[in-house]
């Protein structure tokens, strides 16, 4: 095909779209004549643009320019009809039955609650770190959520009035052999799921509700999120973990962030510690890690001589409040469309 021959068809392509879509009626109508005229499939344009193939490579350059200058013409074409019809204009009049002076229809677009962008959005820093998503049950039994991590049946974690127990007769610390079901209170009963089931090298996360009867308050909520990440291999160490921490505190915060960690103690991990950063001018709890206890490797079948790894859990609402400066947790489930709708 020559290149006069190809242009020419272009020209009539757009007039005829603009013919039709002037004479479009209603909306109905209008997106038919788009259809017809710029369908992905089977739309004219479509069938021309096929054509450029053909065209002598030295004609190509001039032939795609008109080709791109045809297409925005029948965009703006179609554009016009759109915009004609919406402010009650047929065949060029305006319909005396739509009074143009009156507010448009409020449009109500939906979003995603500031707690999901906030997953996420961790889910996307963690997975440029190497750490692969993991999920798992939120009703949980007493060897996932304790005994496989280390807590023993005297450990004040366990009682009644900090869990939600699933079993009416469960009214003291579990004897050997019980195995009641709660709603999990962390996330760390994923780990354990997926070290049960795989070899190391671990790299994951998890991301999830987590359930305990604390009062609700500005801080305190019954139901909140964490994200448990985990990180199991040869000669894995505490280094290691700040390192994952600095990375993920810079990439979430946008700035160079500074990491301070600080000694503490949790039953499944040994060395233990808290880790804060530094922001807006004062020191933000980050949350708990450390090197994964020995105990927890042996209750999974690892051998503690051969691998190591390092865990750590940090409160999802804790971060999407400092990012976006929420100074009460409850706003996040209040359902409060006012709230929401800033996000």
């Amino acid at each position: 095909m020559s290149l006069q021959q190809f242009i020419e068809q272009l020209d009539d392509l757009a007039g005829s779209a603009r013919q039709a879509f002037m004479a479009a009626a209603d909306s109905e109508q209008l997106e038919s004549a788009r259809i017809e005229f710029t369908g992905a499939k089977n739309g004219q344009f479509k069938l021309i643009q096929k054509q450029l193939g053909s065209i002598e490579r030295g004609d190509k350059p001039l032939a795609g320019k008109r080709l791109n200058e045809v297409k925005q013409e029948i965009q703006n074409a179609f554009d016009e009809a759109a915009e004609r019809l919406a402010g009650g204009q047929v065949d060029g009049e305006r319909d005396p039955k739509v009074d143009a002076t009156l507010p448009g229809p409020v449009q109500r677009i939906g979003r995603l609650h500031p707690i999901t962008q906030t997953i996420n959005e961790l889910k996307d820093i963690m997975g440029r770190l190497g750490f692969t998503p993991a999920e798992g049950p939120e009703i949980e039994d007493d060897w996932h959520n304790f005994k496989a991590l280390n807590i023993p049946d005297i450990h004040p974690a366990r009682d009644p009035l900090d869990n939600f127990y699933l079993s009416t007769a469960r009214h003291s610390a579990p004897s050997l052999g019980d195995n009641p079901l709660l709603m999990r209170t962390q996330t760390s009963t994923v780990q354990i799921r997926v070290m049960e089931n795989r070899q190391p090298p671990i790299r994951i996360i998890s991301l999830g509700r987590v359930y305990r009867p604390d009062t609700a308050d500005a801080t305190h909520f019954p139901m909140f999120h964490q994200m448990e990440g985990l990180m199991i291999d040869e000669g894995v160490n505490l280094s290691d973990l700040k390192t994952v921490l600095k990375l993920f505190a810079t990439s979430y915060l946008g700035d160079e962030v500074p990491i301070r960690i600080r000694p503490s103690f949790f039953p499944f991990t040994e060395p233990s510690v808290e880790a804060d950063y530094y922001w807006n001018g004062k020191w933000v709890e980050f949350g708990g890690a450390g090197v994964v206890d020995p105990n927890v490797l042996s209750a999974v079948g690892y051998d503690p001589d051969k691998v190591t790894g390092f865990a750590f859990g940090l409160g999802v609402e804790r971060l999407c409040m400092i990012r976006h400066q929420i100074t009460d947790i409850r706003y996040l489930y209040t359902n409060d469309v006012r709230f929401l709708q800033q996000f």
